[in-house]
């Protein structure tokens, strides 16, 4: 016999081997034929015989369910639920024998991550969202086997992962007034939703991308200041029209409260200045009675010491205390 058909026979027999010592109680007993159809699932304690450290870090990996016989994948479980079969690879040693993931496009990991996770509410719209159609998919953000916890299995730091495509937004975290997401007291995805979110009722022509809603359809804004959250008697029409942005800008901002101007009245302005009048002699807006607002007076510049409930109210139509 030739050489070469010596060394492969010689192979063939050996992968023959590593598979009747490697199995064990509870998994199914592989077929023990070198010539066994290429779809074979040989059992993850196959794998475990090259793929030592990999096995040994599975075992903390909450996807270590799947090796359960019993699990939602009947034709193979542990490693072969996600790489598929690895009869083809463990007798030929060829990586592309199976699924590998870092050779694999974005949406193509994705799918296959959703075929375990699709049943999940919080990625029913994975497909479509903004990750989706700029080719961020699972793998760009999650570590199977070298993540930093055993949580979400995130590849990173998780704002650290969101700061590399997010560049202005880690600034925005640098300014003055910004929510303590460098700190560690919020998250990112205490916000968003990375997988995809549904489209809001509010700020609809503009709403932000992959916003998470709150009950009712709310601001997730209200999920931490709750005394904003009503429902109201008497509504502020930007607040539930526009939402907390019309005013505030959420990452960061040089203005106390982050508010997307330096004074409160200019942001009032912005709505409240269509009375005739305004600009000339500076009596733009009226009182509730017979009285204006002389904006030419500095002291009736700042709105929000009278109409201090200026997000709603249940007592008084023009937001006074």
């Amino acid at each position: 016999m030739p050489a070469g058909g010596r060394r492969g026979l010689g192979a063939r027999v050996l992968a023959v081997a590593l598979v009747a010592c490697w199995w064990v109680p509870g998994q199914e007993r592989p077929a023990a034929r070198a010539d066994a159809p290429p779809n074979q699932y040989v059992g993850g304690a196959v794998c475990a015989g090259c793929h030592q450290q990999e096995s040994l870090a599975f075992r903390a990996n909450p996807h270590w369910q799947a090796a359960d016989p019993a699990s939602r994948h009947p034709g193979g479980s542990g490693c072969e639920a996600c790489h598929g079969p690895g009869f083809r690879h463990a007798t030929s040693a060829d990586p592309r024998a199976v699924l590998g993931f870092s050779a694999m496009p974005p949406a193509g990991a994705q799918d296959l991550c959703l075929g375990c996770h699709s049943d999940d509410l919080g990625k029913m719209h994975a497909r479509r969202s903004s990750h989706a159609t700029a080719e961020v998919g699972c793998t760009s953000c999650h570590s199977i086997h070298q993540a930093l916890g055993a949580g979400p299995l995130l590849a990173d730091v998780e704002r650290e992962l969101c700061y590399d495509c997010h560049a202005d937004i880690r600034a925005r975290f640098s300014m003055p007034f910004k929510h303590r997401v460098n700190e560690g007291s919020v998250d990112c995805t205490d916000c968003h939703n990375p997988h995809g979110a549904p489209v809001s009722t509010w700020r609809t022509a503009h709403a932000p991308r992959m916003v998470s809603s709150a009950l009712g359809d709310r601001q997730p804004c209200v999920g931490c200041h709750a005394d904003k959250r009503g429902p109201f008697v008497h509504e502020h029409a930007p607040v539930r029209v526009e939402g907390c942005q019309s005013c505030h800008e959420p990452h960061g901002s040089t203005n106390p409260r982050l508010l997307q101007r330096p004074n409160p009245f200019t942001l009032c302005l912005e709505c409240h200045s269509d009375i005739a009048g305004f600009g000339a002699r500076g009596t733009s807006i009226p009182g509730p009675g017979r009285f204006s607002h002389n904006l030419a007076d500095p002291a009736v510049r700042e709105c929000v010491v009278c109409h201090s409930r200026i997000h709603g109210s249940n007592v008084d139509r023009w937001f006074r205390r």
